[in-house]
């Protein structure tokens, strides 16, 4: 439903690994954002650098503690 040929777009949950952890996040636009709902903004840091992003991606977010990896695990 919110995948568009399996890449990231707003409407997505992306399910996403680290190197420590899992978690997923609902891509949303900036009225929606709710981080303590699991819901990122699209313009946010991590938001904008899964866009266009599939399945197997990698990603890295520079956050005020330092530069953050992530990898794709799926998109639904």
């Amino acid at each position: 439903k919110g995948s568009t040929f399996g890449r990231v777009q707003v409407g997505s949950v992306v399910h996403l690994e680290t190197e420590s952890s899992k978690m997923a996040f609902t891509i949303v636009t900036g009225k929606e954002a709710n981080p303590l709902e699991g819901k990122i903004s699209a313009e946010s840091p991590i938001g904008s650098s899964l866009l266009g992003k599939k399945a197997g991606d990698k990603t890295e977010v520079e956050t005020p503690s330092g530069t953050m990896y992530y990898r794709i695990i799926s998109i639904t």
